[in-house]
């Protein structure tokens, strides 16, 4: 899969270095992935939740943290929406307009 972008991992992780270790390791799998439909995505993440609109959330860090992204499986890319704590995202309005 080809994630844009990267840099928006990092520039969260530069800010909570606790969070590196598990971005780093989300980024690695999911690049060297092949992903054709959701089914795909569980069996690389068990805890990955299909919320619509091709949006998916991810817990990162035994769900410290949420990673939200759109994932357009024909073109294999993957769009980084939304990184940050629980609390976060639970303060996000409309999770499909990310």
């Amino acid at each position: 899969m080809r994630i844009i972008a990267k840099s928006t991992l990092v520039d969260y992780y530069t800010k909570n270095p606790q969070a590196k270790t598990a971005l780093e390791d989300w980024y690695q799998k999911t690049s060297e992935a092949e992903w054709k439909c959701f089914a795909d995505i569980k069996r690389t993440f068990n805890s990955v939740d299909s919320v619509g609109n091709k949006r998916y959330v991810f817990n990162i860090k035994g769900n410290d943290y949420r990673l939200v992204v759109l994932i357009l499986f024909t073109p294999q890319t993957v769009y980084i929406r939304f990184v940050g704590t629980h609390a976060d995202y639970d303060r996000i309005k409309d999770i499909q307009t990310l």
